[in-house]
């Protein structure tokens, strides 16, 4: 027996699938294949119930399965506490909000280089709906996203919070007075897709008034709802941070709102049960680079996702 044969079971078992952990292995199925059968002919018994069409475990497989993660979370953390950082080699998949991406994404890049020159990234950026699904199938290991936790089968770390506006070209005309959620809604709407911030933190704000509001364009890219925001075709939810420059310069100006929308709290959340103690170190990092308002107390917005 083999600790690459037990982590091989150890994926097929997570993911449901001999296909899905090739993947994650960046094996062939074939090969992922072989390595349960030798696991199995090693042992003197069947782990998969092969009447089954989906990865179902036999009696056997899944008294292993309870051996297999003590075994392999002691080899992972074995390699990551004794190995020298630069010695330490492997993969983050890092999924990030638009809104990290864009501020401070590349210190943690360069900090992650410093401490792990062996380590590889690869990042995905989207909406958190799609990074969080991607964590729970396992197509990504840590997520630096706005909102809270969704199951229990995930652990988080705050990164403070940011502070989101709504704003609108100054040629709209909408300076010089508060509105409420009622009259706001009147106005065109610039937001971004289901499964964004926009789509459940918004439609809540309306709805706790009552209110419907009606979207002129739903983007999957902040950046382009800015830009039609600029262009003065109607109001965005943006955070102010990201916009200063164009505040100040006159292109866009904040809407004053009657009972605005919190701050909206940002975490770096990671699966329970993952195999990747890189991935926890690297949640670390995050929270040392951050440089999100860390006074969070009420400030900070739930997010359901």
């Amino acid at each position: 027996m083999k600790l690459q044969q037990l982590e091989t079971f150890f994926w097929v078992v997570r993911l449901g699938s001999f296909a899905a952990a090739a993947t994650r292995l960046h094996a062939t199925q074939s090969t992922i294949s072989m390595r349960i059968r030798e696991l199995e002919k090693s042992l003197g018994v069947e782990l998969f119930d092969r009447s089954q069409r989906s990865a179902k475990l036999t009696p056997k497989g899944s008294e292993l399965m309870g051996y297999a993660e003590r075994l392999l979370d002691m080899a992972t953390e074995l390699e990551h506490r004794i190995s020298a950082p630069d010695a330490i080699a492997g993969e983050v998949r890092l999924g990030v909000a638009e809104v990290v991406s864009i501020t401070w994404l590349p210190e943690l890049v360069k900090l992650i280089s410093k401490t792990y020159p062996r380590v590889r990234l690869e990042i995905n950026e989207g909406l958190t709906s799609e990074l969080m699904s991607g964590m729970q199938d396992g197509s990504i290991d840590l997520v630096l996203a706005p909102g809270h936790v969704p199951t229990q089968n995930a652990s988080a770390r705050s990164l403070g919070v940011v502070e989101f506006a709504w704003m609108a070209s100054p040629e709209l005309g909408l300076g010089g007075r508060a509105y409420t959620p009622r009259k706001l809604a009147e106005l065109p709407i610039i937001g971004l897709k289901s499964g964004s911030y926009h789509y459940s933190g918004i439609h809540d704000w309306f709805r706790r008034e009552n209110v419907r509001c009606s979207y002129l364009a739903q983007c999957k890219s902040m950046a382009v709802a800015a830009s039609m925001t600029v262009a003065g075709l109607g109001i965005s939810f943006l955070p102010i941070r990201c916009y200063q420059r164009e505040i100040d310069c006159g292109k866009l100006e904040i809407v004053k709102t009657i009972s605005p929308l919190p701050a909206v709290e940002f975490i770096s959340a990671l699966s329970l049960g993952e195999l990747n103690p890189l991935a926890t170190s690297v949640a670390v990092l995050a929270e040392q680079v951050t440089d999100f308002d860390r006074c969070i107390g009420d400030k900070a917005q739930p997010l359901s996702w």
